[in-house]
């Protein structure tokens, strides 16, 4: 018996990935029909992103690896952080603070049961 299993990626996502692992954690090792509904749900910046990147791994498996939908499950699920976008923000007398728009690479990974 072969271990199938299909993979979908983000990359260069606009939320910090420690933000983003919050989400991902929901979901990690849960059925997909039940990550869907915990994402659905959850009120939070990162579960549309989340989401997308689900709904092509489910679909990468239906059609390239022909696997059955009701059978799959999140097999793995983790977040990488991307570059650092730095900016400048002026501050009293003269000085600057560097305010850092963190990207993340988004990986979900489903297998079959």
């Amino acid at each position: 018996m072969s271990i199938k299993e299909a993979k979908a990626m983000a990359k260069y996502v606009r939320i910090s990935p420690r933000k983003a692992r919050a989400v991902i954690d929901l979901i990690r090792g849960k059925e997909l029909k039940e990550a869907e509904a915990i994402l659905k749900f959850t009120v939070h910046k990162g579960t549309e992103l989340i989401g997308k990147v689900l709904q092509s791994a489910a679909a990468n498996a239906e059609h390239n690896y022909e696997m059955d939908r009701e059978q799959l499950y999140v097999k793995a699920a983790y977040v990488d952080g991307g570059p650092v976008i730095k900016r400048v923000m002026p501050r009293a007398q003269g000085r600057a603070d560097v305010i850092k728009k963190r990207t993340s690479h988004i990986t979900i990974v489903v297998g079959e049961k």
